[in-house]
């Protein structure tokens, strides 16, 4: 008895302090466990970040501090565009710029037609070159010192077409005057005078106070003589330019569209037909001034001469030798005879 009472009190005195030091462990382990659960996952905490997000932290980094930097040049920048108008404007009214300021500029009252009436005779690639050709004539227009009354008439067909494809500005152009109607329909016969190289009529000087008209026909000579033929058969005056006078070609003296219209720009601020011919000419067309033609040409009939002359020499000797030869045959022939007969007598 006495020793199941002893373990009875024994096991009374352990129990409750098993049962706190369990109770003890078992909040120890809660705690761990909240503490885990608090605390970011590895995972979370040294994942790696990629390369292109570290790309994208140095770059805003970057950003941040080149801000200064980024001002600094967007000044810089401004003053040297200002400097580089200031001395563009400089150069413009040194005259080294083709461009030339527009305050120079005195209008001409002369009036310069582009007879695109010939629509129907052109294909497409011609057509696209007229296009080209007219373009040039109106950035020449707008440049020049002393520009014409541009008129652009029978404008339609194929040609607006292609315009109005490929160059819709053409109709914010200033300083132009773009006409569906025929020249015929609003300038009076008596002013115009129809440009063309198969008139045998010569120009001398331009009459502001006319019309000149050049036909819009890029061809390639398909239609010869078509721009004379219409101008008389309209009965209106009609002339060349006086290139024959100045200029010696190697080809014909039909000229592109643009290049009529410059040749007529130049002289207007000129007033030399040959200063203004050779500063449009391209070097295509091996133009040379006539006196220098004149000269080479002279200078190649005196060289024809001289070997002509130096020819007859020669054959005059060679006649000579022929007639000699004959005789220096006889002359040997007769030696050789003789000697013959001298040899037969001596044996």
């Amino acid at each position: 008895m006495a020793t199941s009472t002893r373990h009875q009190i024994m096991s009374s005195e352990i129990l409750p302090a098993f049962s706190e030091t369990s109770n003890v462990e078992r909040k120890q382990d809660l705690n761990e466990d909240q503490e885990e659960n608090q605390k970011p996952g590895l995972g979370e905490v040294f994942e790696p970040i990629s390369k292109r997000q570290m790309k994208k932290l140095m770059k805003q980094k970057q950003w941040e501090e080149q801000r200064e930097l980024r001002k600094q040049k967007r000044k810089e920048k401004r003053k040297r565009k200002q400097l580089e108008r200031q001395c563009q404007l400089e150069s413009n009214s040194e005259g080294s710029d083709r461009k030339r300021i527009r305050r120079d500029v005195v209008y001409s009252p002369l009036r310069l037609i582009i007879d695109c009436s010939f629509d129907s005779l052109m294909v497409l690639k011609d057509i696209k070159k007229l296009h080209k050709q007219i373009q040039r004539c109106y950035a020449e227009n707008r440049r020049a010192r002393h520009p014409v009354q541009f008129y652009l008439t029978s404008h339609g067909g194929q040609l607006k077409k292609n315009m109005d494809e490929n160059d819709k500005g053409w109709v914010n152009w200033k300083d132009i005057h773009i006409k569906p109607e025929h020249y015929s329909e609003f300038i009076q016969k008596e002013e115009l005078i129809y440009l063309t190289s198969d008139s045998p009529n010569v120009l001398k000087e331009l009459d502001e106070s006319k019309a000149y008209v050049i036909g819009g026909l890029v061809d390639h000579n398909h239609h010869k003589g078509l721009t004379y033929k219409q101008a008389s058969e309209h009965g209106i005056d009609h002339a060349q330019l006086p290139l024959g006078n100045f200029v010696k070609m190697n080809s014909r003296k039909v000229l592109a569209i643009n290049h009529v219209f410059e040749i007529i720009l130049e002289y207007l601020e000129t007033r030399d037909w040959q200063e203004a011919f050779f500063t449009i000419l391209p070097q295509r067309k091996g133009a040379v001034p006539t006196d220098k033609a004149c000269e080479s040409s002279s200078h190649e009939k005196k060289f024809a001469r001289v070997e002509g002359g130096l020819n007859s020499d020669s054959s005059e000797e060679e006649n000579r030798n022929e007639l000699d030869s004959p005789h220096k045959e006889e002359k040997q022939d007769k030696e050789t005879s003789t000697e013959s007969t001298v040899n037969s007598i001596l044996h």
